[in-house]
């Protein structure tokens, strides 16, 4: 991607929710490195260049009380940033000498072991820019912020070798898995690892005041510190190595390392400990380290063969800024998840509402992500669905309509989301939100699919959700829907509009099941239906946001299941009159998701935009967004949130929802098997 794009933050290290780390600066070496809940998780480059070190990322004093500007050496000239969906590439220059450093996390979604697997690499390339030869070192260290929750909790510390492997192992004393759930946590079980492939490397376990040696000498000593448990807050333990590439002059030279993560177990499913999908034959974290290094050149030609594909459909769709976006959210969406199999061996993608209250396998928050999973492996979305269909099944889930979540992040036992203490209470429930969800999500798996194996075993709930659209859909009573940021609202177009595609979703799941008298019957009625809609939401020249709030308008981000489905319950001028009067409204940053207040969700923004029947509609509704996470002054991971006015994050952020801004790239062909 070019190089006219400053993202807000910047992907380094996205595996899972706990393992996510993000450059929060406009240079790499201006900040600290942080974990997405923006807590410090600290990587520190420098570079020995003919006896004189360089610093290009992060900063060597980790508290920020004490911290001196002259206490770090000269940094390099950072030239440029780029962002592709695997791959994050730094390009620096000082004294005659190139570096370029790529951070790449292989998530290619039609590979689970490889998703699953928690590494990543960083690659470093070093040349000469001055025609001349040169001595060139990189020091690269890894915090024990990354293997702890509080800096207060103590760390232990380990070194191996594996063939020409050397592998350091650094985690918790305490090691108390599963221990906690909440949103804003890191985790603090299992352990962190840093390989080092090859033998001119001279790794290290130390206190972080190594660096400042580095810094002053340009190497580091071979002697080695005792293991004895410490806070990390006494003296900021890394595990770090110095490569040496020796001479560097016409022709560049190539390194990288490899940071692993071993969490033991990755979730607890309804009181049963669950391990990452990546061990499900047995593999140890050795194992991976191993396959990850030997495996290297082929993996990084895969992932850009991927990024290639997804950008070039990007800006087919959409022109560069689209795919830009596209490029920054694509790890994020993916990280925000964990993947695992349960006791049938059956694959559960279970996301984290990141910095929105924590809970799991939310089906509101997986209901925006499908689009990105659709298009690149649709079995990812059916594991979504697992885990709602098996609590819907559950004697705690006494409701008739479908369950918001089932627990918060990593412990799925059950919705804590509106529970008194004793027992589920619908106060914060989201009734028909969520059974449209599952029945369009459903319907859109396994038209994409090709496959209705999981709706048909779950006919008997899709049936129950389905009759509580028809009896309660047509005009809501008050209640929340996935905006519940903005209120519980009756009469809401939107939602209405959800629970019409519900209906016609069911049909449709009836018809490839053979049941063709139900599913005439139940698409009439939601026909019927969206004939009413119309006459009641319309108001001059765009829908309302309630049917009985005059002046009101909203983003009818749910219509879009409309036209991909196939369904065309909803009149086309519907969305041509909405996307009109959706660029009226435009504000600076985009326009607003309704007429309450100026802030907008970046994936319903999008959804709209796909509205349009015009690529130029398309694009001039987007390019707002991508003024936002151009120019934002709030220096998070890719949020879904913000003001269209002031450009300032409102909440969220690091969330999977981001997946719905690929919906621009989906076409109603992709759900048209033999009907």
């Amino acid at each position: 991607m070019k190089n006219n794009f400053r993202p807000a933050a910047v992907p380094l290290v996205t595996v899972d929710p706990y393992y996510s780390v993000w450059s929060m600066s406009d240079n790499l070496m201006y900040d600290h490195t942080r974990h997405w809940t923006t807590a410090p998780n600290g990587m520190v480059g420098m570079i020995n260049i003919d006896g004189k070190v360089w610093k290009f990322m992060g900063r060597l004093e980790p508290d920020a009380k004490l911290y001196e500007t002259k206490t770090d050496p000269d940094g390099m000239e950072q030239k440029s940033l780029s962002v592709s969906p695997l791959t994050t590439t730094y390009v620096f220059e000082a004294a005659g000498v190139g570096l370029t450093v790529k951070f790449t996390t292989p998530l290619l979604p039609d590979d689970l072991q490889l998703l699953s697997r928690p590494a990543s690499y960083i690659n470093f390339s070093v040349y000469s820019t001055d025609n001349r030869t040169h001595q060139v070192k990189i020091y690269f260290d890894v915090t024990g912020e990354w293997c702890v929750n509080t800096a207060d909790q103590k760390v232990v510390w380990s070194g191996e070798r594996h063939a020409d492997i050397e592998i350091l192992r650094m985690g918790t004393e305490e090691q108390k898995v599963l221990n906690r759930s909440g949103d804003d946590l890191r985790i603090d079980w299992g352990h962190l690892y840093l390989a080092v492939p090859g033998s001119s490397a001279s790794s290290f376990m130390k206190p972080y005041t190594v660096r400042k040696e580095f810094a002053g000498t340009g190497t580091v000593k071979r002697d080695s510190e005792n293991c004895i448990p410490g806070k990390v807050s006494d003296s900021m333990p890394v595990i770090g190595t110095v490569l040496d590439f020796g001479t560097v002059g016409e022709h560049p030279g190539n390194r990288f390392v490899l940071l692993a993560y071993d969490d033991v177990f990755s979730i607890e499913y309804f009181n049963r400990p669950l391990k990452a999908y990546w061990k499900k034959d047995g593999l140890t974290v050795q194992d991976i380290i191993a396959q990850a290094v030997s495996g290297f050149d082929k993996i990084i030609a895969r992932c850009a063969q991927f990024d290639e594909k997804v950008i070039t459909a990007a800006t087919r769709a959409g022109g560069e800024k689209y795919a830009q976006l596209l490029a920054l959210s694509y790890r994020q969406v993916i990280a925000a998840h964990k993947l695992v199999l349960d006791e049938k061996g059956e694959i559960l993608f279970i996301s984290k509402e990141c910095f929105s209250n924590g809970c799991m396998a939310t089906v509101d928050v997986s209901y925006p992500s499908i689009p990105m999973f659709l298009l690149y492996n649709p079995e990812l979305v059916e594991g979504m669905l697992r885990p709602i269909f098996e609590y819907s099944r559950k004697e705690e889930w006494i409701f008739d309509f479908a369950p918001h979540d089932i627990g918060t992040y990593p412990l799925a036992n059950g919705q804590k989301y509106s529970h008194d203490g004793k027992k589920l209470i619908d106060t914060y429930q989201m009734p028909l939100e969520e059974c449209g969800n599952m029945l369009i999500m459903t319907a859109a798996v396994s038209l994409v699919r090709n496959d209705f194996q999981l709706a048909r075993e779950n006919m008997d709930l899709l049936e129950k959700w389905a009759r509580y659209l028809l009896e309660y859909g047509m005009d809501p009573g008050e209640q929340l829907c996935t905006d519940d940021f903005a209120g519980k609202l009756a009469h809401n177009t939107n939602l209405s509009i959800k629970a019409i595609i519900g209906i016609g979703c069911y049909a449709l799941l009836l018809s490839q099941m053979g049941r063709k008298a139900e599913s005439s019957e139940y698409m009439q009625k939601a026909g019927e239906m969206a004939i009413k809609w119309e006459v009641m939401a319309s108001e001059e020249d765009h829908y309302k946001l309630a049917f009985d709030t005059a002046g009101s308008w909203s983003l009818k981000y749910n219509l879009v299941w409309d036209k991909l489905l196939g369904l065309n319950l909803f009149d086309d001028k519907i969305r041509e009159k909405e996307v009109a009067y959706y660029l009226k409204k435009q504000n600076k940053y985009g326009t607003p998701l309704d007429s309450r207040r100026a802030f907008t969700k970046s994936d319903w923004l999008v959804w709209a935009a796909s509205l349009a029947s015009s690529k130029e509609d398309f694009v001039n509704m987007i390019n707002p967004l991508w003024d936002f996470v151009n120019e934002t002054s709030i220096r998070t991971p890719f949020t879904d949130f913000y003001g269209t006015l002031d450009g300032l994050q409102r909440e969220f952020q690091h969330r999977s929802v981001l997946g719905g801004i690929f919906i621009g790239l989906l076409n109603p062909a992709l759900f048209n098997p033999t009907r």
